[in-house]
């Protein structure tokens, strides 16, 4: 029975309400399997417009076995560039981000322009040879609200309807005039699954989390997954807000791989600090300066996000391994705030930074517990893990859609 074979039928076998079973945690095959059903098949969040303002800006990210390069050409487009010389295949760029006129093979130097044609490929004028032949290969890029997802699939899911759902609640955030302010980069020693399972509940907030606690209602009523979130306080503050102009209430995928729903901060707080305050004097784009919670949108399997009045917090989770996770936060404030001046990086950075070290601390033990041969899937609470629930139903459903011959694919609904 191949490795394929093996998952399908501990997915057709897995007790709902439950944990899955340890290879979905441990395995080398089981991970073979997910990045060839799903990450090289989903759209993956890879950055901001804004890390990418100007032509030959880029930065580079790894999608399971592919290495990529995101970049803006002369005529202000994305492009997706697999991070490969189309020579003898050497890696072009190390570095994460920069800026430049041309990629440049460091091995042979051939040169590409940031549109991915190449331009310059040193003493190949002896024999028939068209450049044209050798661009570098595409990956599919697409952009919306000031968020890049990026595909290597062949032919990846259709963008939009994600962009349909999405898009209006991003937009007066102003993306594309924000900057990255700071960037914390963390490898977890988890399985991917575990951290996005530690991030869908806050059962374990009040004893791990004291820092975001002062902020972050870890009330399980605020983290539903169904519109039984609209209930009572949180359909009040929807309209108050809505009526500010934002869009405010709650919206999930058909397939539950994406949502969007705004949440109320406690103690009327209007930024993730430790005081409540905001950490940014200039505000996001053209959101008013009030109480707005925190607009949280997620999409499967690698990103979730906190939409602030005074920056916006994304998060990037993409596996190194079947135990490794690369973690990637990014804070962005308005591009005309001034460090020092508008804002104090601590106090803007502090308690996620926190709550991601700690968070990275909680992975890595329940991936110790989880690789011991006594672990046996225990249930999740009704209650406080709601989120995790819909999580692994949507990957258990995809999956096994994948594995079986279905596409996985499912439409958008209010």
């Amino acid at each position: 029975m191949t490795a394929a074979e093996t998952m399908l039928r501990a997915l057709r076998d897995r007790r709902e309400g439950y944990a899955l079973t340890q290879p979905f945690y441990t395995s080398a095959d089981f991970h073979r399997v997910e990045l060839d059903h799903l990450f090289h098949q989903e759209w993956m969040f890879a950055g901001h417009d804004c890390e990418v303002a100007n032509p030959g800006d880029y930065f580079t990210l790894v999608v399971g076995d592919y290495p990529l390069i995101v970049t803006r050409d002369k005529a202000g487009q994305l492009h997706a560039h697999h991070n490969t010389c189309r020579h003898r295949g050497s890696q072009l760029c190390d570095a994460p981000r920069g800026s430049v006129k041309r990629f440049v093979c460091p091995y042979h130097q051939w040169s590409y322009d940031p549109d991915g044609s190449l331009v310059r490929a040193k003493a190949m004028n002896l024999q028939p040879f068209d450049p044209k032949e050798f661009s570098l290969r595409p990956a599919h890029i697409e952009s919306v609200g000031g968020y890049i997802f990026v595909s290597v699939a062949a032919d990846p899911p259709d963008f939009a309807p994600f962009r349909d759902m999405v898009e209006s609640y991003f937009t007066p955030f102003d993306l594309a005039n924000a900057k990255v302010a700071f960037e914390d980069r963390i490898e977890e020693n988890g399985n991917w699954k575990l951290v996005l399972e530690n991030n869908r509940e806050c059962y374990h907030c009040a004893g791990s989390h004291p820092e975001l606690c002062r902020t972050f209602p870890e009330a399980p009523s605020f983290m539903r997954t169904t519109n039984n979130q609209g209930e009572g306080v949180i359909e009040q503050f929807w309209k108050a807000v809505e009526a500010e102009g934002l869009p405010s209430r709650f919206r999930i995928a058909e397939s539950g791989q994406y949502r969007v729903s705004r949440i109320p901060l406690m103690n009327h707080a209007r930024s993730y600090t430790m005081s409540g305050e905001p950490a940014v004097a200039r505000r996001m784009g053209r959101v008013p300066d009030r109480e707005l919670g925190s607009l949280m949108f997620f999409h499967f399997p690698t990103t979730w996000n906190h939409f602030l009045g005074d920056m916006v917090i994304s998060f990037r989770v993409l596996p190194l391994g079947p135990h490794k996770t690369e973690l990637v936060t990014k804070w962005l404030v308005n591009r005309d705030a001034v460090e020092g001046v508008d804002y104090d990086l601590k106090t803007m950075t502090e308690v996620w930074v926190a709550t991601n070290a700690e968070d990275a601390e909680l992975v890595a033990r329940n991936q110790r517990g989880i690789n011991s041969p006594a672990y046996e899937p225990g249930p999740y609470s009704l209650d406080y893990e709601d989120g995790v629930i819909q999580f692994i139903d949507w990957y258990a459903r995809l999956m096994e859609a994948r594995i079986g011959g279905g596409t996985g694919r499912l439409k958008s609904v209010a």
